[in-house]
């Protein structure tokens, strides 16, 4: 998942000079170098840890079959939201911007988690840098950074920070003048949402801690769904830079700012709503049904009478 972040943090098709915003965008696929090398790397060593556990075994073959397919949904989703003419438009219409965002969060995040890609690309390396890599993940100060990092509380704490801090005008419109700071903006927003989704959806949500995933996700849905009502019911702008873009498109800023707030606010909330209800059903198909004896039958028959 680091492989597929940093190639979300070195985005820049969003910094734009003054001349650039006065003129309309140009819809093209955009190959930046690094990310273009980050996604092929990253599929790579997919590809190459699955063929090397799908040879050793096929019990498990249906579930990597789906892990597969998950994990080419989700990297097929960065793609569009990283390379295609989506991030080209989301230059000039912020509404664009968001659905950018919520592709990278709500739609390959989760994907992501559910394609279980650290064990994956472990088996791509051969076996002695394998069992090097195993060896120093396993080590006290790795696991205690990474059972931190996963505990709900502070995945949720994480993702919800990052995107209130982000949507502030300040920040937002220093990542839109800055390549580096827009960097840092896309980079914190992907890994953040794979530290929540990975406490909702990862090996480590166990059914036991199905209701503080449910809560994770009915709790982000409410705050994100506010942020996005802010934006969608605010009078005046937020971000003064998408003036000049919006305006060369013959849109209005403030209804694209409005579409965007929207965007957010019903496909978003929706997201979280249904990975809740999800969640809430396989922790009822995981609990063990209580099992009914004849006694059970008599002790209720004789209080009736």
């Amino acid at each position: 998942m680091a492989c597929v972040a940093c190639a979300c943090g070195n985005v820049q098709a969003h910094v734009l000079s003054s001349a650039e915003r006065s003129a309309p965008p140009v819809l093209r696929w955009t190959f930046e170098p690094w990310v273009a090398a980050l996604l092929i790397v990253s599929v790579a060593l997919y590809l190459a840890g699955y063929r090397h556990l799908r040879a050793r075994s096929r019990r498990a073959r249906r579930i990597r079959a789906r892990q597969l397919a998950a994990f080419g949904l989700g990297w097929l989703t960065l793609v569009i939201a990283l390379a295609s003419p989506l991030d080209a438009l989301s230059a000039a219409l912020f509404s664009a911007h968001m659905v950018q965002h919520e592709l990278m969060m709500i739609v390959a995040a989760p994907l992501l988690v559910l394609s279980r890609p650290l064990g994956v690309w472990l088996w791509a390396f051969p076996p002695a840098l394998r069992h090097r890599i195993a060896a120093a993940v396993r080590t006290p100060a790795v696991r205690a950074l990474w059972r931190t990092l996963c505990a709900p509380a502070v995945a949720w704490l994480l993702h919800a920070a990052a995107l209130w801090a982000w949507h502030m005008p300040r920040f937002f419109e220093a990542a839109l003048a800055s390549s580096s700071i827009h960097t840092l903006q896309h980079a914190s927003f992907l890994l953040s949402a794979l530290l929540f989704w990975w406490t909702v959806f990862g090996e480590s949500a166990q059914s036991e801690q199905s209701g503080y995933a449910m809560l994770s996700l009915f709790t982000t849905m409410v705050h994100t769904g506010a942020l996005g009502a802010l934006l969608t019911l605010a009078p005046g702008l937020w971000y003064p830079a998408y003036i000049e873009p919006t305006a060369a498109l013959g849109i209005d800023p403030l209804q694209d700012q409005q579409l965007g707030g929207l965007v957010m606010w019903v496909p978003g909330g929706l997201a979280y709503l249904v990975a809740a209800l999800a969640t809430g059903a396989r922790w009822l198909m995981q609990r063990t049904p209580a099992t009914l004896t004849p006694s059970a039958f008599t002790v209720r028959r004789d209080s009736r009478s």
